[in-house]
């Protein structure tokens, strides 16, 4: 199940750019890298390596908890919707299309 979820994570949830903020982060980067010794560079990676593992894991977990409180709305508001269903309705309608054409 935890697969499933990650593989809708990475099709929805798009990361946005921040390219101010990355640049910045390089800018650091290569200043720590070029004042820290191979030893602190070495923990610096590894900090930065447990810190993006802690973000995947926290966006992974804030997605699911949109994705509960949007199928609880939804249930809600239409409780005889099924995903399933919209996806096999989805397909069917791709395949109409081509053979159509």
């Amino acid at each position: 199940m935890k697969d499933y979820m990650m593989a809708l994570h990475q099709r929805f949830c798009k990361e946005p750019a921040c390219w101010e903020v990355r640049k910045q982060i390089r800018e650091v980067e290569q200043e720590l890298h070029q004042k820290m010794d191979r030893r602190g560079q070495e923990q610096l990676l590894k900090l930065a390596d447990l810190e993006n593992e802690l973000r995947e894991e926290v966006s992974l977990e804030s997605f699911l908890s949109g994705l509960k409180l949007g199928l609880g709305i939804a249930a809600e508001l239409a409780p005889s919707y099924s995903f399933d269903d919209e996806e096999e309705q989805r397909a069917c309608e791709a395949l109409q299309q081509r053979r159509g054409e």
